[in-house]
């Protein structure tokens, strides 16, 4: 039966691209196909009726027969090989790996085995240069990732184990994660631009990132990067190479930073060379203070800035260094500038090495000033002469405003109780039910000089507080309009004919955490103030506005004004302005305003014209900061 069907057992054959072989019970080669002729070099007739270990390298064929057996005994199908693996013998005598699948089947009653070979030489020997490679991965120093370009966000699917000692992390906190988990949140980068522009093109990149290890610790990456692109030209994967540079990084910082102060130094720095004795290098003060540029010293020696210098003696002079007689030498000269010009100077020279070759290096101070010791002590004479000139002048000064202000103070103590006095013997005079206007009007006017007498007082008390440190603020929440209330009302009493206070809008819900009696002898002085140099049928304004952090206060009045060439004395203690000289005052309560808004953290600013009217501005922080 076997024979009869031939022809289709040809074609079967024939059509499968794996070698097939067809052996008896007895292990005797009943047919091939065309494929296996290929994998093992023999014509088909060579290998008919021929045993089967004719294609088995000797030394496996005891084994080979052991297992041929034990497989008859089973009778089912199996792959040969999957605990180790399988060797066969082509013609020329070249053992190769190869897999093998069995599959019984009878013909009748006679037994037969087909085996499918696959030649797998390639594919071992691609296994080999995979396992070399993995090795050569574990085995660098480099960290190495490799990330799945196809999959979102670029998951790393491959790290070493160096990549896993650098960073510190473990594979598991690694892998299908991007990498840039290494930068913590250190992402305003500039070379990460360049990184993610040259991964979204799919193209090579080379960038020095700040990376941060697990236990937080920074270290320089010098990342490279490339694509791995299939045969149709998509970019699957991409390769990074990282190289920890942070020790490269910190030298490369500590010698710019050397560089920097060399070339920042005001100093004048040279290098040159021992034998030629041609400058190498010049820093920025050196070329500044000598008015020659880099390239034009290059070309000279010291001998040429050294005017009248003898080179001879020069030399001699450096060969104590060279002789290593000395490890510095420290001199005086003169140093002569591109213009001609010349200036003494103190010069510290040492040997040293750049590029393995000898050098000076001279550090040159310009002691002009040193030298010009005298006429600067002679200036800082003058100049403490003229100081002290101004000091006895503004005590001078100062000595007038008090004598000003004593005969100021004395005038305007002496008015008042002149004025209660009168008022005093006037109303015994003004005994008649009918004189009772006239007794009323000189009670007012003790009334009002009391007042007056009063808060003068206690203008001078609040000064010596302020003098001696003294003030000691309570602070607590208010209602500012119960301050305003207490303020206007007090102000009402000191109205002229026809005088209006325009009371705040809108103050009911403003609230401050300060010290109550201050703010209301702030407001009151200004108030006072604005009523008493603004004439009679005046106007006074009050606004008061609140934000979140502060209340600020305008008082607008309509009065004389404050003229120009005093306004940037006005809050000076004892200070008058010039057109209100013949008003009552003592020049010292906006001195007050002024020290307690700044002792409360607020601030105090103005605007006044002359004949038309001042308004005072003040800020006060809503809570208390002093």
């Amino acid at each position: 039966m076997f024979l009869q069907n031939q022809d289709i057992l040809n074609i079967l054959l024939e059509t499968v691209s794996e070698g097939i072989i067809i052996v008896d019970f007895e292990q005797n080669i009943a047919e091939v196909n065309q494929a296996l002729e290929l994998i093992f070099g023999y014509k088909k007739s060579e290998l008919i009726g021929k045993p089967l270990n004719y294609l088995i390298p000797s030394n496996y064929h005891e084994k080979h027969t052991a297992y041929f057996k034990h497989f008859i005994a089973r009778g089912k199908r199996r792959k040969m090989g999957e605990a180790s693996d399988i060797f066969a013998l082509r013609k020329d005598g070249s053992i190769f790996p190869v897999e093998v699948e069995l599959n019984p089947f009878s013909v009748g009653d006679q037994y037969f085995v087909m085996a499918i070979v696959n030649d797998i030489s390639e594919k071992k020997e691609f296994e080999k240069i995979m396992m070399l490679r993995s090795k050569a991965l574990e085995s660098t120093k480099n960290g190495i990732v490799i990330s799945d370009a196809l999959k979102p966000d670029n998951p790393i699917i491959y790290c070493n184990s160096a990549f896993q000692e650098l960073t510190g992390y473990s594979s598991e906190e690694i892998l299908n994660h991007n990498c840039r988990f290494l930068q913590g949140k250190d992402r305003n980068q500039k070379a990460l631009n360049r990184l993610r522009a040259a991964i979204k093109l799919g193209e090579i990149c080379q960038a020095t990132l700040r990376n941060y290890k697990k236990d937080g610790t920074l270290f320089w990456n010098d990342l490279y990067i490339f694509p791995i692109t299939n045969n149709q030209g998509t970019v699957t994967n991409f390769v990074g190479i990282i190289n920890d540079v942070t020790q490269r990084k910190k030298a490369e910082e500590q010698r710019q930073h050397l560089a920097t102060i060399f070339d920042e130094s005001l100093n004048e720095i040279y290098v040159f060379d021992t034998k030629t004795l041609k400058y190498i290098n010049a820093n920025f003060g050196a070329q500044k203070n000598l008015g020659y540029s880099l390239e034009e010293l290059q070309t000279m020696t010291p001998l040429d800035i050294h005017p009248n210098e003898d080179e001879t003696e020069y030399r001699q002079t450096l060969n104590t260094l060279l002789k290593r007689k000395a490890s510095k030498i420290e001199f005086e000269g003169v140093h002569q500038r591109k213009d001609g010009s010349q200036y003494p100077i103190e010069a510290h020279l040492q040997l040293s090495h750049l590029n393995q070759k000898q050098v000076f290096v001279a550090i040159t101070l310009d002691i002009t000033e040193r030298k010009d010791y005298t006429n600067k002590l002679e200036k800082k004479v003058e100049e403490r002469t003229a100081q002290l000139k101004l000091a006895l002048e503004k005590e001078k000064e100062l000595n007038n405003l008090k004598t000003n202000f004593l005969s100021l103070v004395s005038h305007e103590f002496k008015t008042p109780l002149s004025a209660i006095l009168t008022s005093g013997q006037l109303l015994n005079k003004y005994q008649l039910t009918e004189q009772q206007d006239k007794r009323a009007k000189h009670i007012k006017i003790i009334m009002d000089k009391v007042h007056f007498l009063n808060n003068m007082i206690n203008d001078f008390l609040s000064v010596e507080k302020l003098e001696t440190g003294k003030v000691h603020y309570h602070f607590q929440e208010f209602k500012l309009s119960k301050v305003v209330n207490e303020v206007v009302y007090n102000a009402n009493m000191l109205l002229k004919e026809g005088q209006q206070i325009k009371y705040p809008e809108d103050i009911d819900d403003i609230s401050l955490v300060q010290d109550e009696k201050i703010i209301q002898l702030i407001l009151f002085n200004l108030l006072h103030n604005a009523l008493k140099y603004s004439p009679e049928g005046s106007l006074i304004e009050l606004c008061i506005r609140q934000d979140k952090h502060n209340t600020t206060v305008k008082i607008k009045d309509n009065g004389m004004g404050i003229p120009e060439k005093d306004q940037s004395n006005i809050f000076e203690r004892y200070f008058r302005a010039q057109n209100a000289i013949n008003t009552q005052g003592t020049g010292i309560g906006l001195n007050i305003v002024k020290n307690h808004l700044t002792n409360l953290g607020g601030d105090i600013t103005f605007n006044s014209e002359e004949h038309k009217g001042t308004t005072f501005i003040i800020t006060i922080p809503n809570t208390a900061t002093a």
